[in-house]
């Protein structure tokens, strides 16, 4: 079974809490639950991780060398500041996707620059919760296309 790595930024926790006029008022769980069922349907096997700590999500990527065949993203605050993420994304060679709830260039400018995505197989953003769906679809056909 092919598996992904799904790591859920800083404050992705708050969904639903958080702004729900600009994040939308599902939440975390909600959005896992509904990543689950694509997955079987996709006959993926995901690892969902969230975390508010830049280290830790370092740490997640390099340990994901040895189990993930793609990692999908959110950065979230992480995405306008950290070099040390797409750092460890380029040390463990696998592709990433990159995933926003909203699209961050209709926001404010600070938010239109990203370090993660020069070493992003794609961009995804901007269709709130489908951003997820659709990063997941996109990680199918990664591994898809790398088995022909």
């Amino acid at each position: 079974m092919k598996r992904v790595l799904i790591i859920h930024g800083p404050n992705l926790n708050l969904l639903g809490i958080r702004e729900p006029e600009i994040y939308g008022s599902f939440k975390l769980e909600e959005l896992d639950q509904d990543l689950e069922k694509l997955a079987k349907e996709l006959d993926l096997e995901l690892q969902i991780v969230q975390t508010n700590h830049e280290g830790e999500i370092v740490e997640t990527i390099q340990k994901a060398r040895n189990w993930a065949e793609v990692i999908i993203l959110n950065p979230a605050g992480y995405t306008h500041t950290s070099v040390a993420i797409p750092d460890a994304l380029r040390a463990v060679g696998l592709p990433a996707i990159e995933v926003h709830l909203t699209n961050v260039h209709a926001r404010e400018d600070f938010r239109h620059h990203s370090y993660v995505a020069g070493v992003a197989a794609g961009r995804i953003m901007g269709f709130g919760s489908d951003s997820y769906l659709l990063a997941l679809r996109a990680a199918e056909k990664l591994l898809s296309a790398s088995n022909e």
